[in-house]
């Protein structure tokens, strides 16, 4: 169910690397952030989905793949903020090329 949106996630990776390889020389740095869940409306509609596929209740697809997150909780729209605030600033200057996957250590197994 989420096959094409998930290969699109991979797919970010390889264009963060070129586009860090291709733009590198003008000074100029590339990274990516690869989040886990997000508490947004988005995983209500993918929850949603998953109920109209598979059965079951809302919120409980949700409940399930949050489990799996070894921080015990699902991101906030503040902890993507504060991440990406660290990138747009000059604390960041030599990372480049880099897909950061910050999730609270969600495990898919």
């Amino acid at each position: 169910m989420l096959g094409a949106y998930s290969s699109t996630k991979f797919a970010i990776r390889g264009l963060t690397q070129a586009a860090a390889k291709e733009l590198g020389r003008e000074k100029i740095t590339v990274n990516a952030y690869c989040p886990g869940i997000v508490g947004t409306d988005m995983w209500d509609y993918i929850d949603e989905k998953m109920v109209d596929a598979w059965g079951g209740e809302k919120g409980q697809y949700l409940k399930k793949y949050s489990g799996l997150i070894t921080m015990g909780r699902v991101q906030t729209p503040a902890d993507v903020a504060n991440y990406v605030s660290y990138l747009a600033s000059r604390d960041s200057d030599y990372m480049t090329g880099q897909a950061v996957q910050i999730d609270g250590g969600i495990q898919f197994i």
